[in-house]
């Protein structure tokens, strides 16, 4: 999905970022603090870091409000400040944040580590660039910050190693759920507002009836073409999908619409972020959406 970014100067950003780390940062004890500088453009990437590198690894993310529209970010000079200090950097790419390759290019380093989610990332539906929904994706991604953790801190390597196992391991949580919905649930017609969520719908094996043109426009910011907006509205009115599965920030006019006629039709109305909420972590997250998605099914 396109996102728009604010227009100031890159060059005077990234000097002031510069300068702003010409002095050691000191804790207050007076000591120098240690470890590894990491900015992830997405609170969920920056999660997933943490938990693999503890008390090692020094995490700023970006994008990391629930209740913002990640359509309308715009990055800032302490984003620059955080990633001209860089050690490692994570972004999802494949187009969702290309605001950073702007931020990156800015301040170029042959030292920092990057990577991209998006390619790194195993399993990739057509036009959908949300692959941090699918549990493959982020268990690949996790190994892919453990081996650049391992090479930036290699005195470390064996606790890296045993975090990735750990979090592995927590990972399978939220794979049995899926495979327990799928059980329960396959075949069940949903309506989806935007593409996020095919990521998690086709392993829970979930039947889509929203046009994929909609869940299209309505990723990317656009206007939905009209006959699949009729398309949509005419399936919930007609009760032809058992929830609706709402991106809640990504919304406009013609999404509020449909969550409206939903409530009218009896419909569950089933909400999902792009953004981590800030007091969970990634397991929790995925299984709290999917808890409330299986109570709405049962209904």
């Amino acid at each position: 999905m396109a996102h728009r970014i604010s227009a100031y100067s890159w060059c005077g950003a990234v000097l002031t970022a510069l300068l702003a780390f010409t002095v050691p940062v000191i804790s207050a004890g007076g000591v120098p603090m240690r470890g590894i500088n990491v900015v992830a453009a997405e609170n969920f990437y920056g999660n997933i870091v943490t938990q693999l590198g503890g008390e090692k690894v020094n995490v700023t993310s970006i994008l990391s409000d629930p209740n913002v529209d990640p359509h309308e970010y715009e990055s800032s000079v302490e984003d620059a400040k955080a990633l001209a200090a860089a050690d490692l950097v994570i972004e999802n790419s494949g187009g969702y944040d290309d605001w950073m390759d702007k931020l990156l290019s800015a301040s170029p380093s042959s030292a920092r580590v990057l990577l991209k989610g998006f390619d790194i990332a195993p399993t990739k539906l057509p036009d959908n660039e949300h692959v941090w929904y699918n549990v493959d994706n982020v268990q690949a991604i996790a190994q892919a910050v453990t081996e650049s953790l391992k090479k930036l801190d290699p005195a470390n390597a064996q606790l890296y190693a045993k975090n990735l196992q750990t979090f592995g391991g927590s990972l399978s949580r939220v794979r049995q759920k899926i495979l327990l919905m799928n059980e329960k649930w396959h075949g069940t017609p949903v309506g989806l507002t935007e593409t996020i969520f095919l990521y998690q719908a086709k392993p829970i094996g979930l039947s889509v009836l929203t046009p994929f043109e909609f869940q299209k426009a309505i990723a990317e910011g656009n206007d939905p073409p009209a006959d699949t907006v009729v398309a949509a509205e005419n399936q919930v009115k007609g009760r032809k999908i058992k929830v609706l599965i709402v991106n809640e920030q990504t919304v406009s006019a013609v999404t509020t619409r449909l969550q409206d006629e939903a409530r009218t039709a009896g419909i569950p109305v089933v909400p999902v972020t792009e953004t981590m909420p800030s007091a969970s972590n990634y397991q929790d997250w995925m299984l709290s959406q999917l808890t409330v998605l299986e109570r709405a099914l049962g209904k």
